[in-house]
């Protein structure tokens, strides 16, 4: 997905371009371990140093290292503080506990909501998007270690970067129209550049991939054994480099033989292309039923079953999301998601997001009530106000694009 020889060679010319370097103590760690510094939001963004390079620690493991908005800003300030460093040539973001990072913290979205507080909701997006277009467009080496849950969000502050890592541990899904939302953070981008449609399915269904999955597809760059991450740390951490292809070697001297089960959806893409290439959620479902009664498999009962669990709403916008990101750079895919993250979250159009957070996430009764109830009463109306600015006040999403073009 990105352009491993000119990103490597932008990123070569940026250090031999005089860049002042700006060295901040407590951002730019030269420490050789996990360095916390007063602030909450220091604690649940550690940093590892090594000699050449720095690790950011994603640390909410209680809560699956789900994002909020400090963490967001974080993450901007290291970040951009390590490209500054001449002295550092990669970085890698890891998470603590069970999780890589489960997405963005939606259960205390839901509540600044449920108090009217629409504002501080608006910073969540605005702090976390700019992030994942940093992680883009970034001129060194990035490595993520996806070791356990990575979905939603989890993905946005991965999959844009140079290098991803699946083990057997990982988990990823983007299961947003199972909360009434849409699949965001830069999602509409990589997912519609996966092979065929799976990207439809994934955003239509909200369906997990394993380890072995992301690297078949693409979205992972590497598989490795989760025992062997450890030793994968090791190695990157005495490595004194800048070069993408020293990188890509040593993480494939750690990698490990795998391909998707029998039972994978990868073995039938000739199926989900045929069902999931249509235009509407419709003719997709119609596409389904057809195939579901020539062929009586279980995968299209079950997926069908999921169809018709999840938001409507979320269904047509979700399709339309990836359908337009298809003919997008990334940064025109965060500009369009945080216009339809704001329509999601204000309650203009429909309240499904809190809906599916409170059934999903806070009561789990798991019976939420979509508004609309069904396909045929979400109009084209609907679906068009979701694209559109929340109003003719309100500011878009700024992103550097003059400063930092977006790489092919």
């Amino acid at each position: 997905m990105q352009n491993l020889s000119l990103k490597a060679s932008l990123f070569r010319r940026s250090l031999r371009a005089a860049r002042r370097f700006a060295y901040c103590r407590g951002v730019c760690y030269p420490s050789s371990g996990p360095v916390p510094l007063s602030s909450d939001a220091d604690n649940e963004v550690l940093v590892e140093g090594k000699a050449h390079s720095r690790t950011s620690i994603l640390n909410r493991p209680s809560n699956l290292n789900a994002l909020n908005t400090p963490m967001g800003v974080r993450l901007q300030k290291l970040y951009r503080c390590w490209e500054d460093n001449p002295d550092i040539g990669f970085v890698l973001m890891k998470g603590r506990g069970r999780a890589f990072c489960a997405g963005g913290d939606i259960v205390t979205l839901y509540h600044l909501l449920s108090k009217g507080s629409i504002e501080d909701c608006k910073e969540f997006f605005r702090e976390l998007y700019p992030f994942i277009y940093l992680l883009g467009t970034y001129l060194k080496p990035h490595v993520a270690l996806l070791n356990g849950i990575t979905m939603g969000g989890g993905g946005g502050v991965s999959i844009p970067g140079m290098f991803r890592v699946a083990t057997d541990k990982t988990v990823f899904a983007t299961p947003e129209t199972l909360i009434g939302f849409h699949p965001d953070a830069g999602a509409s981008f990589y997912l519609s550049h996966l092979p065929g449609h799976l990207g439809e399915y994934l955003a239509l269904t909200g369906e997990t991939l394993s380890g072995a999955e992301m690297f078949a597809c693409g979205l992972a760059t590497h598989y490795s054994l989760g025992t062997r991450l450890p030793q994968i740390e090791e190695h990157l951490g005495k490595l004194v480099t800048d070069d993408p292809s020293v990188i890509e070697a040593s993480l494939a001297k750690f990698g490990d033989i795998v391909s998707p089960d029998n039972m994978s959806v990868l073995r039938r893409m000739e199926t989900l292309d045929r069902c999931f290439g249509h235009d509407t959620v419709e003719e997709i479902i119609d596409a389904l039923e057809t195939e579901a009664i020539k062929t009586d498999h279980a995968w299209c009962a079950s997926t069908l079953k999921r169809l018709r669990e999840v938001s409507p709403l979320s269904l047509k916008v979700s399709l339309r999301s990836i359908q337009e990101g298809r003919y997008q750079t990334i940064d025109q895919c965060l500009v369009r998601e945080y216009r339809m993250s704001l329509q999601g979250i204000s309650g203009h159009i429909s309240n499904d997001f809190c809906e599916g957070v409170r059934a999903r996430m806070v009561d789990r009764d798991f019976t939420p009530k979509w508004d609309p109830p069904s396909l045929d009463r979400v109009s084209t109306d609907m679906v068009d106000q979701y694209f559109s600015r929340l109003s003719e006040s309100e500011p878009e999403l700024e992103l550097p694009t003059k400063q930092r073009e977006a790489f092919a």
